[in-house]
């Protein structure tokens, strides 16, 4: 029978549900808003007549701020240190720990250079370059406001000035801006103004006008491909693209629905810029940073709600970058006073983090109880994080998440380049990309068949699971000890956990189907069925 079944059968024997879909100053400002966290969560529990679900278990908790902050679940050796520690602190100290590593630096850099140009790159983008960027952004903890002005205001080479590959990437097509004018106003501002490209949104306040308010920014924007040739050979020495300034003076130019042609000049939430010689996507930099109507700025609020979905697995909104009057948020005056201790705090992504990762919310377990189990966002009723939310490992967490537990990377001395080159080969094979307006892609990486199929076939998992040297297995069955210590280690090593006693016994009765000579082979086989189960694959 095909090795397949039978560890399907494994799975099964061992009650593994198989993969499914589903600074100074700064720690000092840290208590007064995360207890305004806690106190505008807790408000809606009581509105909304449910109480929390218990703290989340150490082994949980430890598993769910590496993925969040780090983009791993941590190794073994992390996990059994952290859990040890009696430091009553230990929490704050991790998370502290986790944001000055190379691993949030990482995490986060892949996080936006997909957000900006997708996992598959477009042509004539430099990933590279983009990752570059970002990867210079959260290590020196720039500025969150700083870091967008950039990347819509980029000019020059793509290579020299990594910003710019995020407009390339929205200027595939002669489109005059109108990818980059949806991307850019979704991305940074949190506002779905692409809908009136063509026509007055038929259910809020967004009219055509203001569609092509925002695209005036960014007429100026023009796109240059080069090639050169060496004359002599004619081989082609240099091909690159960048961005330069155009002269782009005059209004823009829109049909109504009517027939009617409208004109258009910049504008941005009331605040018209003059069209004449200024630059204007400047313009658009500088007015990012302003406050609307007392409101903390767009850009701050966008981020907040985003940074909050990306801890909680839901944002304030649905969908997360869709903020208006026409969609309130869950917690408006969250919502609120976390974009303005954001915008207060210099735009500082690492205080924010604190401040989410702080909060008697994000500690909760994710386990439901008949007090809280109406709190359902996937049913579509509102958030109201009385439960941790389980969430679907990303593809590139899950990657790295791999090579923590198993040193796959490191079984039969693979080179540290080529599991690079492995990576991006994994990333790639879920993405689906939409030739639309908005340069849509998207992923199977949802718990569809394909992924599962590539999880428990691919070389990556065979990998993961063999025994020879250098492998995770082949130190845990080098190392003395009895079975049961070794079960303890691969646990802890896939769930952070120690076995169960449920799970204990289910595992001697496979040892002693396997024998002592196929000790190797049990605890193979074990580990794949560990590796491809729900538990391994969610974020609790």
């Amino acid at each position: 029978m095909p090795l397949f079944f039978l560890n399907v059968g494994l799975m099964i024997t061992l009650g593994l549900s198989l993969l499914s879909g589903s600074s100074t100053s700064a720690v000092e400002s840290v208590p007064s808003t995360v207890e305004f966290i806690d106190q505008q969560i807790a408000r809606g529990w009581d509105d909304n007549e449910v109480k929390p679900s218990r703290p989340a278990p150490d082994e949980e908790w430890v598993r769910r701020i590496y993925l969040d902050i780090a983009g791993r679940i941590p190794s073994l050796q992390e996990t059994t240190d952290w859990l040890g520690s009696r430091d009553p602190r230990k929490k704050s100290v991790l998370i502290e720990s986790l944001l000055d590593g190379s691993d949030y630096v990482r995490n986060f850099t892949a996080i936006w250079t997909n957000a900006c140009i997708g996992r598959g790159t477009p042509r004539r983008v430099s990933r590279n370059a983009m990752e570059k960027f970002f990867r210079e952004a959260f290590a020196k903890g720039r500025p969150w406001d700083e870091v967008v002005r950039d990347l819509v205001t980029a000019e020059g080479h793509f290579e020299e000035n990594g910003a710019v590959n995020y407009i390339l990437a929205q200027t595939q097509m002669r489109d005059d801006a109108v990818q980059l004018t949806a991307r850019t106003t979704r991305l940074f501002l949190g506002i779905q103004v692409q809908c009136t490209q063509c026509h007055d949104h038929p259910f809020n306040n967004w009219q055509q006008s203001q569609f092509w308010q925002y695209n005036s920014f960014f007429r100026q924007v023009r796109r240059i491909d080069r090639r050169r040739q060496d004359p002599e050979s004619g081989r082609i020495v240099d091909d690159y693209s960048e961005v330069v300034r155009g002269d782009f003076k005059g209004p823009v130019y829109f049909e109504k629905r009517n027939g009617l042609m409208q004109v258009a000049f910049p504008e941005f939430q009331g605040r018209k810029v003059d069209p004449g010689t200024v630059d204007r996507r400047a313009e658009f930099g500088r007015l990012l940073m302003e406050s609307v109507e007392g409101e903390s700025p767009l850009i701050a609020q966008a981020f907040v709600n985003r940074m909050w979905a990306h801890f909680f697995g839901y944002g304030f909104t649905r969908p997360v970058d869709d903020l208006g009057p026409h969609n309130p948020p869950s917690h408006p005056d969250l919502l609120s006073r976390l974009g303005a201790d954001f915008a207060a705090a210099d735009y500082d992504v690492r205080q924010l983090i604190r401040w989410i990762t702080n909060s008697q919310a994000y500690s909760l377990s994710s386990k439901l109880d008949k007090n809280n189990r109406i709190d359902n966002p996937s049913a579509g009723e509102m958030p109201l994080f009385s439960h941790a939310y389980l969430k679907s490992m990303e593809a590139e967490q899950l990657y790295d998440s791999l090579i923590v537990a198993t040193n796959a990377h490191q079984s039969g001395n693979t080179g540290w380049d080529k599991q690079e080159r492995q990576r991006r080969r994994w990333m790639q094979q879920f993405v689906v990309a939409f030739d639309n307006d908005e340069n849509n892609e998207a992923t199977t990486f949802n718990g569809t068949i394909p992924q599962a199929m590539m999880l428990m076939n691919s070389e990556l998992t065979q990998k993961a699971v063999n025994a020879e040297e250098g492998s995770f297995l082949h130190q845990v069955l080098s190392r003395p000890g009895s079975d049961g210590k070794k079960l303890q280690q691969l646990y802890l090593a896939a769930f952070s956990r120690r076995p169960t006693r449920s799970e204990i016994s289910r595992a001697r009765r496979l040892f002693r189907v396997y024998g002592k000579t196929g000790q190797v082979a049990a605890f193979q086989d074990l580990f794949w069925a560990l590796l491809n189960s729900n538990e391994f694959i969610m974020v609790h």
